[in-house]
């Protein structure tokens, strides 16, 4: 009897530790608003990060993912926003085959590193929403015109130039005295020289999404950036950082990790889009008249509306299929440029070029190329409204 009592109270020391243990695990230790995020699902959110291969400092990472998904879900909540079990498992598949698996497989590898379906279908969940709320309230605000999308199939076709690796730090400036007070910060944030600092730093200060990875961002062209913090970057050395940058509701900074060159070549032309207009009888200053009417090539049609078909002449060709005359003039113009240059007997023509499509621009989508456009339009105000929660939220350590 002594023994058994012996062993008793041994298995219940055992118990009462392995239930408080299960309770700290299952305890709160962040209150986001009126919401709580336990020590569970941080271990949780590790475990997935792992899995997925991120980097940096998973500890640090899986919180604020986790509060960011919280201020996301109670913000669409408020919209009367949820996602469908037919939306998470799309979710779910949509993850699968970005690693090429079926969702099947993809939950049994998460399973074996110790994340369970229901956690890995939280995080889906909240993904879904808020891209769900970024869409209703900022879609209506994203234009992309064409103009935008020629000059990204033209980025699309670059092979040369520049490209940076760079940490940011965002602070908010919603207001007259918010800015103010971020703009003092930033300039004394400036002036931080190391990459270890500076991601201290961001990591106490920066509302931005990489907040966790110390503010880090994969390399970018440097013609991505508008031309004043071009030519900052240009002239910096690894390690320091740019100026403070206003960029709409928020001020940022720029550290510089990396810069190094591409190597450039100019694109082959496979064809000129290009018009003739004939002017029978003319000189080039009757030319030069007409060409002042217009600024497109497709002004022209209007110019030659009431004339004989053959007055006006529109082709895309290649480059060795065009006359060389032509070709030659049509060398040195820009879009909707006009030459003179070029006669036929007693006709005067009025060459304009409408543009030239190189081997990079072939096969381009452009409708993929303008959603691309749009997404990132759409990012970047998700950014600055995930920026506008974090401030307004109540975040405590318990």
């Amino acid at each position: 009897m002594q023994r058994m009592t012996i062993v008793l109270g041994a298995l219940l020391v055992c118990l009462t530790a392995s239930l408080a243990t299960a309770q700290n695990q299952f305890s709160p230790v962040i209150q986001v608003n009126d919401t709580v995020i336990t020590a569970h699902e941080i271990e949780q959110r590790q475990r997935l990060l792992r899995a997925l291969g991120a980097p940096g400092d998973l500890g640090e990472e899986a919180r604020e993912r986790l509060i960011d998904e919280r201020l996301q879900v109670q913000a669409a909540e408020a919209q009367g926003l949820a996602a469908t079990d037919q939306g998470i498992e799309n979710g779910i598949t949509e993850f699968a085959a970005r690693a090429n698996t079926s969702p099947k497989n993809f939950l049994a590898v998460l399973g074996r590193a110790g994340v369970s379906r229901e956690h890995f279908e939280e995080f889906v969940r909240a993904g879904i929403v808020w891209r769900e709320l970024v869409r209703s309230r900022f879609a209506s605000r994203v234009r992309i015109s064409e103009e935008e999308v020629d000059k990204a199939v033209a980025l699309a076709g670059q092979q040369g130039g520049a490209r940076v690796l760079l940490s940011e730090l965002i602070l908010p400036a919603r207001n007259a005295a918010e800015a103010e007070r971020s703009e003092a910060l930033a300039r004394r944030l400036s002036t931080i020289n190391g990459t270890q600092a500076f991601a201290a730093a961001v990591r106490q200060y920066s509302a931005s999404q990489t907040r966790g990875a110390g503010g880090r961002i994969d390399w970018l062209p440097i013609s991505r950036f508008p031309p004043e913090l071009r030519a900052q970057l240009l002239t910096m050395r690894p390690g320091q950082v740019t100026d403070p940058v206003r960029s709409g509701n928020a001020i940022a900074l720029f550290q510089l990790r990396a810069i190094e060159e591409v190597r450039a070549r100019d694109p082959e032309v496979v064809a000129i889009d290009y018009a003739e207009f004939r002017i029978p009888g003319g000189a080039p200053s009757d030319a030069r008249k007409i060409a002042g009417d217009v600024d497109t090539c497709d002004d022209l049609y209007g110019v030659a509306r009431k004339l004989p078909e053959d007055r006006l002449l529109r082709e895309t060709r290649a480059p060795a299929d065009i006359p060389a005359d032509v070709r030659q003039a049509l060398t040195v113009l820009d879009n909707d440029e006009t030459s003179t240059a070029v006669r036929r007997g007693d006709t005067q023509i009025l060459l304009m070029l409408c543009g030239r499509t190189t081997a990079a621009e072939e096969g381009v989508d452009r409708a993929s190329i303008r959603r691309q456009l749009q997404n990132q339009q759409l990012e970047s105000y998700a950014r600055g409204a995930l920026a506008e929660l974090r401030a307004d939220a109540l975040i405590v350590d318990l």
